[in-house]
């Protein structure tokens, strides 16, 4: 019979011992890095959406209840594969009057809360001289909020609160209006 070198059966121990080390923080990383993409890719669904209901809303002259159940039913699929469940989706017309001041005329709203009509709304950057228009102008705001939770990473963050919101023009007409019939 051929000797056994004592040196195999000691280096074979220590690839062991290195292995059972460096295990637990390969499975972090990995499992982190899949939780870290997923986290993402539903912050950029969170975007599209946002962008899709604004958009689709831009393009009527009068929205009906049956079109605005269209397209706040529209996030749903977007959103998808991930739950429409959690998905608060509020689209709402802003006025601005000539002096720059924003106020909602109308909203609606799928699992949230739609703002108050006649509120005042604080518009980002220059909206509110509305391009040079001594007349005023009214924009589209698309609003999306989605309460997201981590399959692994519960324990550390919890659920996580993404939100995105946009304004658009109307595209057909000055202003869009809103009947309920």
């Amino acid at each position: 019979q051929p000797a056994v070198c004592p040196h195999v059966q000691v280096q074979s121990g220590i690839a062991a011992v290195e292995f059972a080390a460096i295990l637990p923080f390969m499975l972090v990383a990995y499992l982190g890095g899949v939780e870290l993409g997923d986290g993402v890719a539903i912050d950029r669904k969170v975007a599209v959406t946002t962008r899709s209901v604004a958009d689709l809303a831009s393009r009527y002259t009068t929205i009906k209840n049956a079109d605005m159940a269209s397209i706040l039913g529209a996030a749903a699929a977007v959103i998808a594969p991930y739950d429409p469940g959690q998905l608060a989706v509020t689209v709402s017309q802003v006025s601005v009057d000539p002096k720059g001041n924003a106020i909602v005329t109308w909203s609606d709203t799928k699992n949230g809360s739609a703002r108050a009509v006649n509120s005042p709304i604080t518009l980002p950057g220059s909206m509110a001289t509305c391009g040079g228009s001594t007349s005023g102008c009214t924009y589209i705001l698309g609003e999306v909020k989605y309460s997201y939770t981590p399959t692994l990473g519960y324990v550390l963050t919890g659920t996580l609160g993404l939100s995105n919101q946009i304004f658009m023009s109307p595209r057909e007409s000055a202003s869009i209006q809103r009947v309920n019939a």
